[in-house]
């Protein structure tokens, strides 16, 4: 399958997830409206659109907020700028996106925005002193892949209808343990509207992680594409791979933006359930996805040879 086919697939894909969403949504009113008053879920209903819909136009900057990013100029760090310019030309984009980094030791990056014309590409300080020019290069080209691919404005809406289902579903608990509930309501609708309000926020978190997993596949295939290096590529997720130090500032919200997951790796029982909490698909197959595509072995003892040496020794003391 071609990246072009990849990428009208997972255009289907998404339609199919966001009628899910609408779904899951339409549940959980169709069962708040057997135990809530209908004024008290009209109005909250309409203070969940407009929750919304202020939360769409701000999301990019939100995500920056929550993130600690801040835009930075080309003179302040010119081989970043050099790296998102370069990406943004080879993907074919009308303008360059935003520059911004975050003061954090960890490595990773994201891109975030509503669209391309409202978009920037984020790195941390700790990508920027491991990374060398040519991987730095293939991972700003994943975040421009993420732009063009329009991947931003989905995961952005994602996450807005993720936030609108969660703080529905915590207000309407909230009604129905502290009053607003329909007088003389059936024990068996009450059982069922609290069953659906604790339920559809579990699923809706769990699609959204879905359409992030698929959308690191395209992106990873696309920075392989737009750079013409997919050995650069699979270099550079080996790099994001053997450090482990993890983000210090992020909300789970917006953990699926990033490259690689900025959460801590799950273990025990979260770590057992087969992916199912993640939200990035795992570097050795994203890694196994793009030597099979460029038909090359990616060289792990070079790789390691090639990152500062305290940074191996922090990965060989945590694996």
């Amino acid at each position: 399958m071609t990246l072009q086919q990849q990428i009208r697939s997972n255009r289907w894909r998404t339609l199919l997830l966001f009628i899910l969403f609408a779904v899951l949504i339409a549940l959980v009113l169709g069962a708040a409206s057997l135990a809530v008053d209908l004024p008290v879920l009209i109005l909250i209903g309409a203070g969940m659109l407009v929750y919304g819909i202020v939360t769409w136009f701000a999301a990019g900057s939100l995500v920056a907020t929550l993130a600690g990013a801040t835009p930075v100029t080309r003179e302040e760090y010119p081989e970043l700028w050099q790296a998102v310019e370069a990406a943004a030309v080879g993907a074919g984009l009308a303008v360059t996106p935003r520059v911004y980094v975050i003061q954090d030791p960890a490595p990773n990056a994201f891109a975030s925005g509503r669209d391309p014309k409202h978009s920037y590409v984020a790195a941390t300080t700790g990508l920027l002193e491991i990374m060398p020019q040519r991987e730095l290069r293939a991972v700003m080209a994943h975040e421009i892949a993420h732009v063009r691919n329009r991947d931003i404005r989905t995961m952005a809406l994602a996450a807005v209808l993720v936030g609108v289902l969660l703080i529905l579903s915590d207000v309407l608990l909230r009604v129905l343990v502290f009053g607003g509930g329909r007088d003389n309501q059936n024990p068996l609708a009450l059982i069922g509207t609290v069953v659906a309000l604790i339920l559809a926020p579990i699923g809706a978190v769990m699609m959204q992680m879905a359409l992030s997993r698929r959308r690191e596949y395209q992106a990873d295939a696309s920075a392989a594409e737009i750079t013409g290096d997919p050995e650069g590529m699979a270099r550079a997720l080996g790099i994001l791979d053997t450090d482990t130090r993890q983000v210090r500032h992020v909300a789970r919200a917006t953990a699926h933006l990033y490259i690689e997951s900025p959460l801590v790796k799950g273990k025990g029982v979260f770590g057992s359930l087969g992916g199912m909490f993640r939200t990035h698909p795992p570097m050795e197959a994203r890694i196994a996805a793009l030597e099979e595509a460029g038909g090359f072995m990616l060289d792990r003892e070079s790789l390691a040879a090639d990152m500062p040496a305290g940074v191996v020794t922090t990965a060989q003391e945590l694996s």
